[in-house]
């Protein structure tokens, strides 16, 4: 078992992190109106992706020095000039120090997610896809069509626009590893990962299965080939983060992942 301390907990939040920032530029790129920016402090990185989108926060900050007033200013000005709530990632290998600068500033609680992580085997057995079900690499031109099926899994009635179309750009991303399920020629499950580099570590990300095809252990299998695929690629470790006591969770502590910490995502209304 890994002792977490600082260091490692600065490339786990990578994992959160990196994706984030590889997103705002790649609505730079394909939505300018959006705005989004991404911006280095204190180790880490601040995110906009767009007002009410999920991804857009300040991660990966005050790991390897300290995180001070001056760099809280830097953050809530960020967010103050795109008009959005300031919006940190916080996990207890930070200093008592930073988390009374947060109370003390009016911060309170947006989300709680565990973090979860495993060591990657470059010599594990090679997974076989369920009964029936064939798994095979993603396409960018499919990219649509998958991403629908994540939307669906977490929003039944429809996504809110800020949700919609949002996997599109993962599966044009560098160090994307996306695959897709299919039973009888239908896409009907996916899930997707990014090769973090520079900290040999893999990001796993946008899984959904459709409803009627679930409990046939497709997001099992999903899982066991993205984790074969990051160790062929190098990674040393795969993470995953969660809300706690969720299938997906359970999914990933019954093939070996474990609890590094819990993180909690602080927010400051714009007032």
């Amino acid at each position: 078992m890994q002792f977490v301390d600082k260091a490692w907990a600065r490339r786990f939040e990578a994992a959160e992190e990196m994706p984030q920032v590889l997103y705002a530029r790649a609505f730079q790129k394909i939505r300018p109106e959006i705005g989004a920016a991404e911006e280095e402090i204190c180790g880490g990185h601040m995110i906009f992706a767009g007002l009410g989108s999920p991804i857009g926060r300040a991660t990966g900050l005050g790991f390897d020095r300290a995180f001070t007033a001056e760099d809280l200013d830097r953050v809530e000005q960020f967010y103050r000039s795109h008009k959005a709530p300031s919006q940190v990632d916080l996990c207890p290998l930070h200093d008592p120090a930073v988390f009374e600068m947060f109370k003390e500033r009016g911060y309170g609680i947006a989300e709680l997610n565990n973090v979860l992580y495993r060591r990657l085997d470059p010599k594990g057995e090679l997974p076989v896809a369920p009964a029936g079900c064939e798994i095979r690499r993603g396409r960018p031109e499919e990219a649509r069509e998958l991403g629908a099926i994540v939307e669906r899994a977490f929003f039944p009635d429809g996504a809110p626009e800020a949700f919609r179309d949002l996997l599109m750009p993962l599966y044009q991303m560098e160090g994307a590893l996306t695959f897709a399920a299919s039973v009888e020629g239908k896409m009907v499950a996916c899930g997707a990962g990014l090769v973090i580099a520079e900290h040999r570590g893999f990001a796993l990300c946008g899984a959904g299965t459709a409803a009627e095809f679930r409990g046939r252990g497709l997001q099992t299998a999903l899982l066991r080939v993205r984790l074969a695929a990051a160790a062929e690629a190098g990674c040393e470790y795969a993470v995953v983060v969660t809300q706690g006591g969720t299938t997906s969770q359970r999914n990933c502590e019954r093939l070996g992942f474990r609890v590094a910490y819990s993180k909690v995502t602080v927010i400051k209304k714009l007032g």
